[in-house]
Parts: C-alpha cells; sequence; structure tokens
C-alpha cells in the first residue's frame, strides 16, 4: 500500500512520518517534489542548492518514482507531500494509484510557525488552497479521501492514530507513538534548517494551547485560508 500524506508546512507532517518510519514494515520519502518545485518555480528557499542537487527537478520522473519499487520492498509506502509543491506541469494521475490522506491544522497555526522560519508566507507558501483542489480531484476519480486534524493527533495521538490505520486499511502498530531522537534517515537535505524541534523530539507533542495572534500585515493570508480549512475540517475522521 503506497499512502500519499498532503499537507501544508509546519503541519506535523515530519512527526507522522516519523511515526509511519519507526513501524518497521513501512518506507518513507520525504517531499519528493520539492526539489521539482523550486526547479519550475525559481523560487529561492533555503537551501535551495542542496534540495536541488538532492532529487530529481522532472516531475514525471518523481511520479514514476512514486509508483516504482517501494524501498526495500516493505508492505507499506508513506509519501510525505506537500501541497504547495502541485503547481501546474505537476502530474497528478499517478494519485490514483495510492492511498490519499489530507493533514490539516488550523492556518493561524501553520501562519505563526511558518512566519518563524521564512517571513511573510503568502497563500500559496502554506498551500492550503492547494490542498483542497487536491481534495476535490481525488473526489472527482469515485474515491475517497481521509482527512485527519493535527490537533486532534496531539490531543490523542494513540486513538487517533489508530483511527486512522483503521480508515486506510493499515494495521495499528504501537511503535507509531514514539521513534529515536535525532532524525531519520530518509529526512530531506533541508531537514537541518526545518526540522530542529522535531529532531529533538521522540514522539508527539502534547496538546496545543490557544490559537496564536497572527500579525495585522498577514489577516488577508489567513482570511483566504480559513475557508479552505473549514471545509476540509468538516470531513475529518
Amino acid at each position: 500500500m503506497r499512502i500519499a500524506m498532503w499537507s501544508g508546512p509546519r503541519n506535523l507532517s515530519t512527526a507522522m512520518m516519523y511515526a509511519f518510519g519507526n513501524r518497521g514494515d513501512c518506507a518513507v520519502v520525504d517531499e519528493p517534489y520539492y526539489a521539482a518545485y523550486l526547479a519550475m518555480t525559481g523560487l529561492d528557499h533555503p537551501m535551495r542548492a542542496e534540495v536541488l542537487d538532492s532529487q530529481p527537478q522532472d516531475p514525471e520522473k518523481v511520479a514514476a518514482a512514486l509508483l516504482g519499487p517501494v524501498p526495500a520492498a516493505k508492505p507499506f509506502y508513506y509519501q510525505k507531500h506537500m501541497t504547495q509543491h502541485m503547481i501546474d506541469g505537476v502530474p497528478r494521475d499517478w494519485m490514483r494509484e495510492v492511498t490519499n490522506v489530507f493533514l490539516i491544522r488550523h492556518p493561524a497555526r501553520v501562519i505563526a510557525s511558518y512566519g518563524a522560519k521564512r517571513e511573510n508566507p503568502t497563500l500559496e507558501d502554506i498551500g492550503f488552497r492547494q490542498q483542497a483542489e487536491l481534495f476535490d480531484l481525488v473526489a472527482s476519480w469515485g474515491q475517497k479521501s481521509v482527512v485527519i486534524d493535527s490537533h486532534d493527533i496531539r490531543e490523542d495521538p494513540a486513538g487517533k492514530l489508530e483511527q486512522l490505520c483503521d480508515a486506510i486499511g493499515v494495521p495499528f502498530s504501537p511503535k507509531m507513538l514514539n521513534w529515536p531522537q535525532g532524525g531519520h534517515k530518509d529526512d530531506g537535505v533541508w531537514a537541518a534548517h526545518w526540522y530542529g524541534a522535531v529532531w529533538q523530539s521522540t514522539g508527539f507533542a502534547g496538546p496545543e494551547g490557544p490559537l496564536p495572534e497572527v500579525p495585522e500585515h498577514l489577516q488577508s493570508v489567513l482570511e483566504d485560508a480559513l475557508p479552505f480549512y473549514e471545509r476540509l475540517k468538516a470531513v475529518k475522521i
């Protein structure tokens, strides 16, 4: 089984990759379209040169690899994807062959966390519009997608991960609740810039506190992102 987990940035996505990667029966891949996205857009992200050198820049080659042999011939293959990477020119038909899961988080939390690493994020940067579009695309094929909220996972990791596994037809493993400190061998090269907090972790952090204040100049981004979040939140497990 191939599991495509779709989220925007700063959304528990790396911790979820570590959870599946710690099962022992699951291969993982970290943001396989990142280099293609940077090459196609010309965007200047932290560690741009290193990212471009570390992955295929041809999105068709990435799609073929995602449907190709599973690393180490493991029965499950967890693919961590960023929705903002799925720009025009990036193939989507391969998504018909995988189990699609959409990981959501309140945009106020995403904006606050992303802004601490990269100033002035835009709606395009944080992926909410693209996430809703991908959800609609999968639905148009007659396929059912699973939506899960990172807030719920942090409140009840064992319960929500067991519910997620049941929803996608994967046996739950308690090994998903913890992982070794220091990162995963399949982390992307960009991990040194983005994954500091999760590298220090050995499991999911506890429940989140109140929503953070969003700076005035980013209020319009929050207002634009909220409808997409609320729409997917209405169908979460």
